[in-house]
């Protein structure tokens, strides 16, 4: 397929709902072997129907098939020399960076089905999904940023095994019922002194209580022990972004078994940390090092979510993500409310 692209003069793409549900993936996987081919190549997508744009390719303008119009549009690109076709509706192939602030994939975690409220999911890091091979180029550096995120220490608990769990049931139990024979014996028995009954009766509360405050304790337990996990989890995907900073690509932490992978170019928050931080101690890379480790994937979600947790003062000078809130303006934010995700 690369073969042919390389020697065409113009790249005629043709979508429907059933080859993206269907083949979209194997051409997507192949993309990147040809991608340096059509960087000069008019591409001309048509839409067969009406269908859901892959965002590797949302920044062209397509032909639509229903379109009166088609025909003879189709025939004047084709008929078009590639040197005139500027001012055409077809758009060149352009690099990733045109997708600059867009979710490339949402990724949940294998085991999220029955994953224990204490625990941070497992990710697959056996290969690059489909939807990353375009910005990615060191498969490497990739899994070893998953395992990255994988590597969240699980607490130090005894209730997190389940032969415990069990064997606690089971003691629960055995010492239940002999309080509850005595409870009906007390109540059935009218030979039984007033005092002994009052005392089994008040034991029988006391037990009650006690198995209650502890299920609950155990209950708040992996609940707290979850978003300790999730705090871990997020300083362990800013280690990860920071290793992923060359690919443009930034991982953020939405729950325990969720992660957004953004495209993100911090090229220029990184010509505002190095400005901002000449001659200081830290220089601005370490800085902004630390400022990935700490606020990179609550960004990133944010950037995902469409939604910040601040207003931007007004008189704010635009920042390096066109319609959006740049990196260091978040940071600056953040760090302005005292908050350190």
């Amino acid at each position: 397929m690369a073969d042919c692209i390389q020697a065409s003069q113009k790249v005629l793409l043709v979508l429907s709902k059933d080859f993206l549900q269907s083949r979209w993936c194997l051409l997507e996987a192949n993309l990147s072997l040809f991608r340096d081919c059509i960087e000069r190549k008019p591409v001309l997508p048509v839409l067969l129907e009406p269908c859901a744009v892959p965002i590797h390719l949302s920044h062209l303008t397509y032909l639509e098939a229903w379109d009166p119009n088609f025909f003879s549009k189709v025939l004047k690109v084709l008929c078009t020399p590639n040197c005139h076709l500027s001012s055409s509706t077809v758009v060149p192939f352009q690099p990733p960076s045109v997708y600059n602030g867009k979710v490339l994939l949402t990724m949940s975690s294998v085991d999220q089905e029955d994953i224990p409220t204490w625990k941070t999911g497992e990710f697959s890091d056996l290969d690059i999904p489909d939807h990353l091979r375009m910005v990615i180029e060191d498969s490497e550096n990739y899994k070893k940023a998953i395992r990255m995120i994988n590597s969240v220490p699980p607490p130090t608990f005894c209730f997190k095994n389940p032969w415990v769990r069990g064997a606690l049931i089971l003691l629960v139990i055995s010492l239940q019922v002999p309080m509850l024979l005595l409870f009906v014996l007390a109540i059935v028995n009218t030979d039984i002194p007033v005092e002994c009954a009052f005392i089994i009766i008040f034991l029988m509360i006391i037990w009650c209580f006690m198995v209650f405050i502890l299920a609950v304790n155990t209950a708040y337990w992996g609940k707290e022990k979850g978003k300790e996990n999730l705090i871990v989890m997020k300083r362990r995907a800013g280690e990860a972004n920071a290793l992923l900073l060359h690919e443009k690509l930034l991982i953020g932490c939405e729950s325990r078994t969720k992660l957004h992978f953004v495209y993100l170019s911090l090229e220029g928050c990184r010509a505002t940390f190095r400005e901002t931080f000449r001659g200081s101690t830290p220089p601005g890379e370490k800085m902004l090092h630390t400022a990935l480790l700490y606020f990179s994937s609550g960004y990133a979600c944010c950037v995902a979510r469409k939604h910040f947790p601040f207003p931007l003062p007004v008189g704010t000078s635009p920042g390096h993500l066109v319609g959006s809130v740049c990196f260091c303006q978040y940071v600056a934010q953040r760090l302005g409310q005292g908050m350190w995700d």
